[in-house]
């Protein structure tokens, strides 16, 4: 049936309202698109314009140049060497394993390198490149190159990393430098940005680790261009980071090394102070390790070799290590008797052998006494009867205050960590630490040196360095190579006549033919010294065992042995060095640690090997026979040579 026209303008009306809306929805549609795309471009253009350059540009930073470390003498002691290593960004590298796998079969890869890199993968942002490898030759460098089509992800670069030229002589005092570890992020309030950069390295011992604030300097940054998937297209700028402070020490790198070979084989320390300005020119501690070992990433075996050696080569002795000073502590018992006014020095106390306090047997090295004995001739001869006398009469405060006097007991502000203060014991510590009362037997053993008192070498030099001056030396280990005057220590006050008996038992120590060092004096002119041997005990003699007759030490296993202790000052007329040494289980001062602190103290006075006319003529064959077996082992003997000849 054919529509009528009615129908077909009714159906034209439709079609056009439907038009009409539509048209006007596409209008609508349309106008909107325009104001989106007009506030977008205009309006909110900047803000689009620096996400876009965020997602073309990444910003680095670029780890600043360590500070270097000088001895006094403007020898390296701490450098940086050029570093060939690849890195790899997980985001770019897609199956890591994989990449891993090709990358091992082109340089030697452990599987603790392995893991370490799938861990600090796993850590760090997918965009941040972690070191896989580094210390690489220039032909593993290569190798990477031309396979990088294989290697996606992965680029070898060239930087820097720590060096100790001098490998185990300084790794006590220097320190060395390891990764950040998230231990030393939580120790931090505010880290520095550039911890964050995987594998970077901190002072993690010594001065490295007390000076890094000022070693570490501040990082740089670098902007690249990169492509829609990360790969960096080329460097748009570059901002040089500023590189860390330079620290001198006033460590002789000579004398140091001279003093860690003249002890080759113990285990013990050695200080050498100069007594004028307190700068320490040894602090050497003995065995040592080399630092370079825990840059490079110390291997599992190496270091429980070095943690399960009995003689303990990862501890700093000369400030760590904490031993009873034995008879080197007598002249602090001396003084604080005449301080007292409890002797004048001249007095003589007769010694059987013994004395008998509140019950208790206390004996004398010489089971048969020393008879009648003077304060200078009880120091050079070393008895202790004369000393458990002294001790009753003045008290353990009074000799606990002396030594505080003289420098004992201190923790010294030095740029090491972890120094020991060592224990001037009195009252009120025995009582908070042992619950006990002080008895007169703690104040005997203490006069001697032994019992609860505790010293360091570093401590023992820096009394012995008092003693020699009357000032209340203090030890340095910085120094400014810009400094016009050097430190000026105050007066300790100590009367002239008392010092002078202290001095010549000293001087006797080691000069008169019944002093305990004198088979290690010297006889240059103008190089004498004065000194004190101590022995102290690691166990007590019981009673049974003194009965039976002490054993001789070398029949003893080596940890029940003795330490060994000697202290001196030279010249004797005017003092310029002090030295302390301890040899532990050395078995007797005079025996195992005079002869090395003599041989030191003339290695510091002559710059080099000690010529062969200081010393006593019977010794000089076997002392040049040693001398020829040292120059094989020390740095740079050829330099050591010239003041010899």
């Amino acid at each position: 049936m054919k529509r009528t026209d009615r129908d077909k303008e009714l159906s034209q009306s439709t079609i056009t309202r439907r038009g009409l809306v539509l048209g006007g929805a596409q209008l609508a549609f349309s106008g909107a698109l325009i104001w989106r795309l007009r506030d977008m471009q205009l309006m909110q253009s900047e803000q689009y314009h620096l996400l876009a350059e965020e997602n073309r540009i990444n910003l680095r930073l670029l780890p600043p140049t360590r500070g270097l470390i000088f001895d006094r003498n403007g020898v390296l002691l701490a450098g940086n060497e050029q570093n060939y290593r690849v890195v790899i960004k997980r985001d770019d590298a897609g199956d890591i394993e994989r990449v891993l796998d090709r990358l091992s079969q082109l340089i030697p890869l452990s599987e603790d390198d392995l893991d370490r890199a799938r861990r600090d993968l796993l850590r760090h942002r997918p965009f941040v490149p972690v070191t896989v490898a580094e210390r690489l030759s220039w032909e593993e460098i290569s190798r990477i190159a031309a396979n990088a089509p294989a290697l996606p992800g992965v680029t070898p670069e060239m930087g820097l990393s720590r060096a100790y030229p001098l490998r185990e002589d300084m790794a006590h005092v220097v320190g060395y430098v390891g990764p950040v570890s998230d231990r030393d992020l939580e120790a931090l309030e505010a880290p520095d940005p550039v911890l964050m950069i995987p594998r970077f390295q901190i002072g993690k011992s010594g001065v490295e680790r007390a000076m890094e604030d000022r070693l570490r300097g501040t990082a740089g940054s670098q902007r690249v261009e990169v492509n829609a998937v990360g790969r960096v297209m080329r460097e748009l700028d570059r901002a040089e980071g500023q590189p860390g402070g330079n620290v001198h020490m006033t460590i002789d790198a000579q004398l140091q090394n001279y003093a860690l070979q003249r002890m080759q084989g113990q285990s013990g320390a050695a200080v050498v102070m100069d007594t004028e300005t307190g700068d320490i020119l040894a602090l050497a501690s003995a065995p040592s390790f080399d630092g370079n070992l825990f840059v490079r990433g110390i291997s599992t075996t190496d270091f429980n070799g070095l943690l399960n050696d009995e003689y303990r080569p990862l501890l700093n002795k000369t400030v760590q290590g904490m031993y009873p000073p034995g008879s080197t502590f007598k002249m602090v018992t001396a003084l604080a008797a005449l301080d007292a006014g409890e002797t004048d020095g001249e007095e003589r106390v007769f010694c059987p052998g013994h004395m008998d306090v509140s019950g208790n047997r206390f004996h004398c090295w010489r089971r048969g006494g020393h008879g009648r004995v003077g304060l200078v001739s009880a120091l050079s001869e070393s008895c202790d009867v004369y000393f458990y006398e002294m001790s009753q009469r003045c008290g353990i405060d009074r000799i606990n205050a002396m030594s505080e006097r003289l420098g004992l007991g201190i923790r010294y502000d030095l740029p090491i960590p972890s120094m020991a203060g060592g224990l001037n014991p009195t009252r009120e510590w025995k009582r908070r630490n042992r619950n006990e009362e002080w008895r007169v037997g703690d104040t005997v053993n203490a006069s001697i040196g032994q019992g609860f008192v505790l010293s360091t070498p570093l401590q023992l030099a820096v009394m012995t360095a008092r003693l020699a001056t009357n000032k209340a030396i203090l030890p340095r280990l910085l120094r400014d190579p810009m400094e016009q005057a050097e430190p000026q220590a105050a007066s300790l006050d100590l009367r002239p006549e008392w010092l002078r008996m202290i001095r010549r038992g000293m001087h006797d120590t080691v000069n008169h033919a019944r002093g305990t060092a004198y088979s290690s004096r010297v006889v240059a002119d103008g190089q004498e010294m004065a000194g004190k041997t101590g022995t102290s005990q690691v166990f007590s003699i019981t009673r049974a065992e003194r009965d039976a007759g002490i054993r001789q030490q070398s029949d003893l296993p080596w940890n029940r042995r003795n330490h060994a202790l000697f202290v001196n000052y030279a010249p004797v007329e005017a003092p310029r060095i002090a030295v302390a040494v301890v040899i532990e289980h050395g078995g007797g001062g005079s025996s195992a640690a005079a002869p090395i602190g003599r041989d030191i103290t003339l290695a510091a006075l002559n710059n080099g090997i000690p010529p062969l006319s200081a010393y006593p003529a019977p010794q000089r064959n076997r002392i040049r026979a040693e001398q020829i077996e040292l120059e094989e082992r020390l740095r740079d003997p050829q330099l050591l040579r010239i003041s010899r000849a």
